[in-house]
Parts: C-alpha cells; structure tokens; sequence
C-alpha cells in the first residue's frame, strides 16, 4: 500500500468527519465526526512516519496510546452528554441556549 493511497483514505475520513461534525445538531452525531476527524489524522500521522522511520514500532506505540486518549475523551464527552440530558433534557445542539443554568 502506497502512502498516496492512504493519505487518501485519511483524507476521507477527514472529510466525513467534518462534514459529519458541521451538519449534524445531535450531540451523539457531532462527536461521531470528531472522532472521525481524529482517525483520519491519526491514519495521516502513522503513515508519514512508517514512510519515515521504515515500520517503526515507536509510530505503532503513539498509535495505540492516541487511541486509548481517544476512547477516553469519548467516555468523557459522553459522559458531558448525559449530564446535559438529564439536567435539561435536550439533545440537540440548538435547545441548550446557554451553558448557565
């Protein structure tokens, strides 16, 4: 697989991704492109470096570690998303108004 080939796929990714986080107004929605938006940065980011460094296994490690910050920010993001329903029951980006309460 060549890296014109996968910078293409990240570049997908990307696109959907922002795409998914513009237009979207659910919560669950707008942080399912964001994750997008970091998979396709992450896919970029590990094909620069096995172009660079040859199949390292140091990009294969930030790999794995930006992953695992990635599914914490998500448990934590939805977290933020339940406690918004339950304190104002809205689901939708435009129904918050203001963050004060």
């Amino acid at each position: 697989m060549t890296l014109a080939i996968v910078l293409l796929f990240a570049a997908a990714l990307f696109g959907i991704g922002l795409y998914g986080a513009m237009s979207q107004q659910s919560f669950v929605m707008l942080m399912m492109g964001l994750e997008l938006m970091l998979n396709g940065a992450l896919l970029a980011t590990v094909g620069f470096w096995s172009l660079a460094l040859d199949g390292a296994p140091e990009a294969q490690l930030l790999a794995i570690i930006v992953m695992a910050v990635m599914a914490v920010e998500m448990a934590v993001g939805f977290a933020l998303v339940v406690a918004v329903y339950r304190a104002r029951q809205a689901d939708m980006t435009e129904s918050i108004g203001t963050m004060k309460e």
